[in-house]
């Protein structure tokens, strides 16, 4: 059995405290990133989000957990 794109994340969050988006879809194929991390929210998962630039000037979205849930 394949595990679901919330039960990566969780254990991505268990050894990482952030994601980008091209790091979730190049590492895990997970295409909505976001809308992961509402799933995650919707458990108890608290997240900073944070605007930043990579070496070519593009904008990306980096997502920290700050909680997880009991």
């Amino acid at each position: 059995m394949s595990k679901t794109q919330v039960e990566i994340l969780k254990e991505h969050f268990m050894l990482y405290s952030s994601i980008s988006n091209i790091e979730a879809q190049g590492v895990y194929r997970i295409r909505a990133l976001p809308r992961r991390i509402c799933d995650l929210k919707e458990q108890g998962y608290e997240f900073k989000a944070e605007w930043r630039k990579d070496a070519t000037g593009q904008r990306y979205k980096r997502y920290t957990v700050t909680t997880t849930p009991n």
